[in-house]
């Protein structure tokens, strides 16, 4: 299978609704500036990673590799935002992974483990919108995208071997992932009241994007 996509498509409980990909980019600017604050709080779980649990060395390895990138990432969606001259201001989160981290235990092992399971959700399904939103974008943002696909896929498998490599008991970790993958398929498919790069199926008559709908070039 070529498809880099194969795994973590295998692993999410759903595809993105076509509704999601047509609102997100009638408000493009939302979907940049969320896009942003997506990549700084990617970067931001790894570094804590590193700090909560500095005896993991595979783990502090990894995150710190996926933090450069998360911020490499940042980097130029910033340009993008500057590009499009969107205005920048403050967005609120969407109850994604909020939510997904509430489901998490407070008591380790299990904490870390089901955390990482969370990790590789919030990438796997990062990543699974980037390829999704390629139809709909406008194409001077499309090779930006496309280019995203590669290096998001690696920080899925990430997450999720180091999940896998420290849950021990392998029955434990399917029973999380399959609990919290059916969480998160819910997450995506209910009626959402926030738009974001992580939100749910928009709510056409009363959805708050806080936006402020930039002119977008093709």
């Amino acid at each position: 299978m070529n498809d880099p996509l194969h795994r973590l498509r295998a692993f999410l409980r759903t595809p993105t609704p076509t509704a999601w990909c047509e609102h997100a980019v009638r408000h493009l600017d939302v979907l940049l500036l969320d896009h942003a604050n997506c990549e700084m709080k990617a970067a931001q779980t790894a570094l804590s990673l590193i700090y909560r649990y500095p005896q993991h060395g595979e783990l502090s390895q990894k995150m710190s590799r996926l933090a450069r990138e998360e911020l490499r990432h940042f980097e130029q969606v910033q340009r993008w935002i500057d590009e499009f001259e969107i205005t920048r201001r403050k967005l609120g989160p969407s109850r994604y992974a909020g939510a997904l981290l509430a489901a998490t235990s407070d008591v380790e092992p299990e904490r870390l483990y089901q955390r990482l399971i969370v990790g590789a959700l919030i990438e796997a399904r990062s990543c699974e919108r980037f390829a999704a939103l390629l139809d709909y974008l406008p194409a001077s943002l499309t090779p930006f995208y496309r280019g995203l696909l590669e290096s998001e896929a690696r920080h899925f498998e990430n997450y999720l071997d180091l999940a896998a490599g420290l849950a021990g008991a392998r029955e434990a970790l399917t029973v999380d992932v399959e609990r919290l993958c059916a969480l998160e398929a819910t997450l995506i498919t209910e009626p959402d009241p926030v738009f974001r790069f992580h939100s749910g199926l928009p709510k056409s008559a009363s959805l708050d994007t806080q936006s402020e709908v930039a002119a977008v070039p093709a």
